[in-house]
């Protein structure tokens, strides 16, 4: 593998959307603002475009480097002459609304009120995301994505795009997705936003005007989360039964290494990245109403067949939250379609995570797809100069 050079430091811009969005709950949102980042060039025809959407604690920043020198969430697979390859390729990820990093979301002023929304802030859907995108591509003039791009929940928002805006997409790459959470998903998300709403602190939602955090709930609602990423035999070999101190303690502190970890990375969660308990309620949720063949008789085939792009779907066999099962559904579903659709199952010990670690054949299969992208950009296709 060659040396990649970075993107350097990414400046964030911001969409200013004035039309109302009308949202699947039907509540209305009257105007919001949508934070994005965008990577290479937006190339003659515009027909170079690539949407990522982000995951659960994600946001815009997905490669690069933030002004505080943090890469992006994904930076290991976009950039120069990485699989989703920025000289070839204008990349552009955007925080979903209801976020906290930007884009308009339970933290932002309440124009009726002049208050933060809180809990006052209205649900939001799979569906409501892909609108607010769609806002964005028109806003940067691209008449379609040559791809979308998308983990875990950030997979779920490409296959409501295919569904919703078929013509708007050539490619849709679906990575440790599935077509909608099981129903021990639902549960652990459950308990993760009970995790939050009876810490003390959380005041009902209204922790910002009462000038706290409900640190508690969110710190164990990562917990939770990450516990569920990790595969057992990940956490087997990394932590097995591990003591901090060299003999037992008898007491409710902390004395396995494993304990030690999650409360440092529920801690972290809470405090250093401030993430925002009301988002991480309402992306839970989203998550849990996400089901797009319930309008299509529960049918997957009869809701995907709307879809005209062509697939990438990929799982890891350790990943139990969203198991190769469950692409499998996705993937049979295409079939019934006769669609194009690429399908890799992936070997890793990473659990969930493993979508966004480092792995060759996961590399391999993900810069063989986007190379086939490449082979089909008009600059390339000139007199049979394939490059």
């Amino acid at each position: 593998m060659g040396m990649s050079q970075s993107l350097g430091v990414i400046t964030p811009q911001l969409l200013q959307v004035e039309n109302p969005l009308t949202l699947s709950s039907g509540a209305q949102l009257p105007r919001y603002d949508l934070i994005y980042e965008t990577y290479g060039e937006l190339n003659a025809d515009a027909s170079n475009a690539i949407l990522v959407c982000h995951a659960l604690s994600g946001d815009h920043h997905v490669a690069g480097e933030d002004a505080n020198g943090k890469p992006g969430w994904w930076d290991g697979y976009i950039g120069p002459g990485k699989p989703v390859d920025t000289d070839k390729f204008f990349v552009v990820c955007s925080n979903n609304l209801g976020g906290c990093r930007g884009s308009t979301g339970p933290t932002s002023i309440n124009p009726e009120t002049g208050k933060v929304y809180g809990p006052d802030f209205p649900m939001m859907t799979c569906r409501d995301w892909v609108n607010s995108q769609n806002e964005l591509r028109k806003h940067l003039g691209i008449e379609q994505w040559a791809a979308l791009i998308g983990g875990s929940m950030g997979g779920m928002q490409v296959l409501q795009w295919a569904i919703d805006y078929p013509d708007k997409l050539r490619h849709a790459l679906v990575i440790a997705a599935a077509p909608k959470l099981s129903a021990q998903n639902i549960a652990f998300n459950e308990v993760a936003r009970r995790a939050i709403m009876t810490d003390p602190e959380f005041h009902g939602g209204r922790y910002i005007e009462n000038d706290t955090i409900p640190k508690q709930g969110l710190s164990l609602a990562r917990m939770l989360g990450h516990l569920t990423y990790l595969s057992d035999d990940m956490m087997g070999s990394k932590f097995g039964r591990e003591l901090r101190e060299d003999k037992l303690q008898y007491n409710y502190e902390v004395e396995f290494q494993v304990e030690s970890y999650l409360r440092y990375q529920g801690e972290k969660f809470a405090t250093k990245q401030n993430f925002d308990a009301n988002t991480y309620l309402l992306m839970t949720k989203a998550l849990d109403y996400f089901d797009p063949a319930a309008e299509f008789d529960h049918d997957l085939t009869k809701a995907l067949a709307q879809a005209t792009a062509d697939f990438l779907v990929v799982s890891f066999t350790s990943d139990w939250r969203f198991s190769p099962q469950r692409s499998h559904e996705i993937v049979k579903a295409l079939l019934d379609n006769d669609a194009n659709v690429s399908y890799a199952e992936v070997e890793s010990e990473h659990g969930h995570d493993a979508f966004l670690l480092p792995n060759e054949h996961y590399e391999a299969v993900f810069r063989a797809y986007m190379q086939k992208l490449i082979n089909e950009l008009p600059e390339n296709d000139q007199n049979g100069d394939k490059k």
